[in-house]
């Protein structure tokens, strides 16, 4: 692609435009020697259209293990034998907690995470809303992702004063059933649309490396697109000993790159963050992910992997010239 040809692109989506599908599948399958300028395209487009600051959100495994969802993927599903602990859901102290320890580390949002296709058990959703409320009131956006809930349960959470609802499409519409057979893309999306018509943000984005094409991830942006989802969390799969993917191949860092200035000329308004295994994949390229289009980090530890001390992402923040957003003004793009 020459130069010339690769700017216009960004010229369109600077200007208020979109690129098309087509034109997407042509960005992302760039060569790595054409990367860096992709790269600092889709800075220029997130500068004009999200500014400066860094999202920052943490989030706790609040109930592990012996989901009998068989995605392939996961280190908490009853399917494989992965030897992670599993537990019942923690109690709120507990979660507050945690969600105080992320806060004193950057966090301006805190997110409760439970394995398990949902939260059946009332007394059980009765105590995750009152964690929801205090980590409100410890001065943090409350997000939550809980599986499959129901509309009431959305509405509820609505209440509660949640800022986001985390329901990952994990992957391209036209790959999903190779991830998953105990349920299919439509639960994800008729869940996005239930939560959404509660009045919920809903965040959602997926897994890179479980074998999809460039193309499928070229797809699954622009499906968030559609779903009129605007806060993304990007994850990099780290391959877990006893799951379907133990073996998969990682992905060469700068295809990941890539990937992520896509989803930027994608969704140029979007919160787009880079989340799990960029620690692993991306390794001494990670700063290049927010000087190349992305506005948030998932910061501390995620469900069952360790992620950057805290500190040394502040410090590549400071280093970079960016700041934390607060938690006053990490709402929704």
């Amino acid at each position: 692609m020459k130069i010339a040809e690769l700017c216009s692109y960004a010229e369109k989506v600077l200007s208020g435009g979109d690129i098309t599908p087509e034109e997407g599948e042509r960005l992302i399958t760039l060569p790595d020697a054409d990367t860096p300028l992709l790269l600092a395209l889709a800075d220029k487009i997130r500068q004009q259209f999200c500014g400066d600051a860094v999202s920052c959100c943490a989030i706790l495994n609040s109930r592990s293990g012996s989901c009998p969802e068989d995605c392939r993927f996961c280190a908490q599903s009853s399917h494989y034998q992965t030897n992670i602990q599993s537990y019942p859901l923690l109690a709120k102290a507990a979660i507050l907690d945690a969600a105080k320890k992320a806060k004193e580390k950057g966090a301006s949002r805190f997110s409760i995470v439970t394995s398990g296709r949902s939260v059946r058990e009332r007394a059980e959703f009765a105590e995750i809303l009152r964690a929801i409320s205090s980590i409100r009131d410890a001065g943090l956006q409350a997000c939550c992702s809980l599986g499959l809930i129901t509309a009431s349960q959305a509405r509820e959470l609505k209440r509660a004063g949640v800022s986001h609802y985390h329901a990952n499409i994990e992957t391209a519409p036209s790959y999903f059933s190779h991830i998953c057979s105990t349920h299919g893309i439509d639960d994800k999306i008729r869940l996005i649309r239930a939560v959404q018509d509660a009045g919920v943000s809903v965040c959602s984005g997926g897994i890179l490396g479980l074998g999809e094409s460039p193309r499928q991830r070229v797809e699954m942006a622009f499906t968030l697109k559609r779903l009129g989802v605007r806060s993304i969390p990007l994850n990099i799969l780290t391959p877990i000993q006893g799951t379907p993917l133990a073996h998969a191949p990682q992905l060469p860092p700068l295809e990941i790159l890539r990937a992520f200035a896509v989803f930027r000329f994608i969704l140029p308004q979007a919160l787009i963050r880079t989340a799990g295994g960029r620690e692993v994949n991306l390794r001494s390229l990670q700063p290049f992910a927010l000087t190349g289009g992305l506005n948030g980090l998932m910061i501390g530890g995620y469900l069952t992997t360790k992620g950057n001390d805290q500190s040394a992402d502040m410090e590549m923040l400071r280093d970079l010239g960016r700041k934390p957003a607060c938690p006053a003004n990490d709402g929704q793009p």
